[in-house]
């Protein structure tokens, strides 16, 4: 798609790359912390009042909100990652043009321009 040295020029990827790999290993032990929270809640009424059941369910639905969350992160995480390899790392894979800098300062992860990311919240 891109030139890799274009890329290398306009940006500084170890900066990047470097802040995508810190926050996939914090949400990598974050994920490996939270395990147990999604496992099923026990129904029993003799041990757990209505309420608490009723608690516990949400805070397990909260808990799984969470983690689709956190592995779509993991996934723009992995994607950008391999963006950087194959040089096109900075580009919007939906239009290919040049995401802005500041943009990916805010969020390393980002594959998409402002452009493209404002047309499919319109959708």
């Amino acid at each position: 798609m891109h030139k890799g040295k274009i890329m290398n020029d306009r940006l500084d990827l170890q900066y990047f790359k470097k802040r995508l790999m810190k926050r996939q290993d914090y949400l990598l032990n974050a994920k490996n912390r939270g395990r147990n929270e999604n496992e099923p809640i026990e129904l029993d009424q003799a041990r757990m009042g209505r309420l608490s059941r009723m608690d516990a369910m949400q805070q397990q639905a909260m808990s799984q909100a969470a983690a689709h969350l956190t592995n779509s992160e993991l996934r723009r995480i992995k994607t950008a990652l391999h963006l950087m390899e194959t040089g096109d790392y900075g580009y919007c894979v939906n239009c290919e043009e040049e995401i802005a800098e500041a943009r990916l300062k805010v969020d390393p992860s980002i594959l998409t321009c402002i452009n493209c990311a404002r047309a499919s919240e319109e959708k």
